[in-house]
């Protein structure tokens, strides 16, 4: 049975919480309250909430502003609108003069697509923001890792970004796992066989799949990689190495995420045989969550066959 909490009203709990220990914390949104579902941030800190109405570029124009008068604004809607509508202010009125905004995208992913389609399902703002220089992006489990990734965000300098979801989204770790931001993370090490390198929504498929492998005598590591950029590279490495073969597992289009990431280590440190999971370049239809990971080659037999195809390819070389 899958367990759901929001990562929305997570994400605004943490938000209020800051806002009562810090009076420097704002949020900036684009007619998107009830989106974030903001009401309780409203209600306490209504000289600090700012609704721009539907004009995306302005609420991440207004946060550069408000942060380069020392404020610290969060600026929360969906992700699409934050790293495609207002691309170029992103990059060129926070990223480019290092300003402490902190962006919010909601709907990551393409399992928020059960109630709006694809015009909001946004499997492209990783690979968007990876390509913008000086861009913290991280991409939390669940709900639990999102309260605690916006309070990290808050505690450093510069332009962030956390991803979160539709606001029914799966419990994937124990809500007493601390969050150190910058860092991977082992989730599940049966042996060295081969490692998964998975985050966000997709982190619940990947155990799956690690422990089917397991009953059929296959030893994988399952390993969190929730902080995009900076990437922990050398603890990557480390891994790459020991298993000699990978695959990524990401709800995210296979082009500029996680598994460019991780392509990016085998490439110029540790050349080992790579698979892919996720949405391969193409649009996703509507439907619910589950299935329609399920429908674009995300299911946990994708991933097991992912798996024994990177270590027949292992096995290969040394044969």
């Amino acid at each position: 049975m899958i367990k759901y909490a929001s990562t929305r009203a997570a994400f605004i709990d943490s938000l209020t919480e800051l806002a009562g220990s810090n009076p420097k914390t704002v949020l900036v949104c684009a007619d998107s309250a009830k989106v974030i579902w903001a009401d309780g941030f409203k209600e306490r800190f209504p000289e600090r909430f700012i609704d721009v109405g539907i004009a995306e570029q302005n609420a991440v124009a207004c946060a550069a502003g408000l942060a380069s008068c020392g404020l610290i604004p969060f600026v929360a809607t969906y992700a699409g609108f934050i790293t495609m509508r207002a691309c170029e202010q992103v990059r060129t009125f926070v990223a480019y003069p290092n300003l402490n905004v902190k962006m919010v995208g909601a709907n990551g992913g393409i399992g928020a697509g059960e109630r709006e389609g694809v015009t909001h399902q946004f499997f492209e703002d990783l690979g968007i923001l990876r390509a913008i220089p000086g861009i913290t992006i991280v991409v939390p489990a669940d709900a639990s890792q999102v309260g605690k990734a916006v309070k990290a965000v808050a505690n450093i300098p510069g332009p962030a970004y956390v991803r979160i979801g539709s606001g029914r989204d799966p419990v994937a770790l124990d809500a007493d796992l601390p969050f150190e931001l910058g860092k991977t993370r082992v989730l599940k090490a049966f042996g060295d066989d081969v490692a998964i390198f998975t985050n966000g929504h997709a982190i619940p498929r990947a155990l799956a799949g690690a422990e089917e492998l397991s009953k059929a005598g296959i030893k994988a590591t399952v390993v969190e990689v929730h902080t995009l950029k900076p990437l922990e590279t050398e603890a990557i490495a480390e891994i790459l190495a020991k298993t000699g073969a990978a695959v990524t597992v990401e709800d995210h289009s296979i082009i500029g995420g996680l598994g460019s990431a991780i392509a990016e280590v085998i490439a110029e440190q540790v050349p080992v045989p790579l698979a892919r999971i996720g949405l391969r370049d193409r649009f996703p239809e509507s439907g619910p969550a589950e299935q329609l990971m399920d429908a674009y080659g995300l299911s946990v037999g994708d991933i097991t066959a992912a798996c024994r195809q990177v270590l027949a390819r292992k096995e290969g070389r040394h044969g």
